[in-house]
């Protein structure tokens, strides 16, 4: 049954735009083909999102935010602190290259996207070093590492494993020898994260 105008809610919309931008890719997809996807008037979307570009922003907001709430259990829970960067930084390469294996035309189109949405990725961004300050915090609290700012700490951590989770790296995902990589740049890192206070 097709979906009222009662009906129709911003989550249904974006489920509709996410299988549209699959088929067309971004340059081809139109709030005209979403709207027939859901057997609704084009004004009816219009009605959830003023213009294309915000329905745009909100869908790759939504495919920003599936990483994000992942890692945040992750990041919150109350474990050893280098159990946890490491768990933090494994799981977000392993949702990113899960994202580009599995459904290779959707990360193209969201890789388009995520270039025209500056203040959503950013956004994002900052929650994921976000995540990454409060363990580099926590572990601070706890003795384990000697980093001087937290915050600091967190973003050079970031930047450090960007080729494992920047989608313009997503190419060398795939390849032999790609998970010895990435573990041994985490270790790498954790060690300097622990300074003097443990022995490396």
């Amino acid at each position: 049954m097709a979906p009222t105008s009662e009906t129709l809610t911003a989550e249904r919309i974006l489920e509709a735009t996410e299988e549209v931008l699959r088929r067309h890719g971004p340059a081809k997809a139109t709030v005209v083909d979403v709207a027939r996807a859901l057997g609704v008037s084009h004004g009816s979307v219009y009605r959830h999102f003023r213009t294309k570009a915000a329905l745009r922003e909100a869908v790759t907001k939504r495919w920003l935010d599936r990483s994000s709430e992942a890692l945040a259990g992750i990041a919150a829970a109350d474990r050893d602190p280098e159990d946890r960067l490491r768990d933090w930084a494994r799981g977000l390469f392993e949702a990113k290259r899960r994202k580009a294996g599995d459904d290779p035309e959707l990360f193209a189109t969201y890789s388009v996207l995520v270039g025209e949405n500056g203040t959503v990725v950013g956004d994002h961004l900052d929650d994921l070093t976000g995540q990454l300050t409060r363990i580099v915090r926590d572990g601070m609290a706890a003795g384990v590492f000697a980093a001087g700012d937290p915050a600091t700490a967190a973003g050079a951590f970031f930047q450090a494993t960007a080729c494992f989770h920047d989608p313009c790296h997503a190419a060398r995902w795939r390849r032999p020898g790609i998970d010895e990589e990435f573990e041994a740049v985490v270790e790498l890192l954790v060690r300097g994260l622990r300074g003097s206070r443990r022995p490396v």
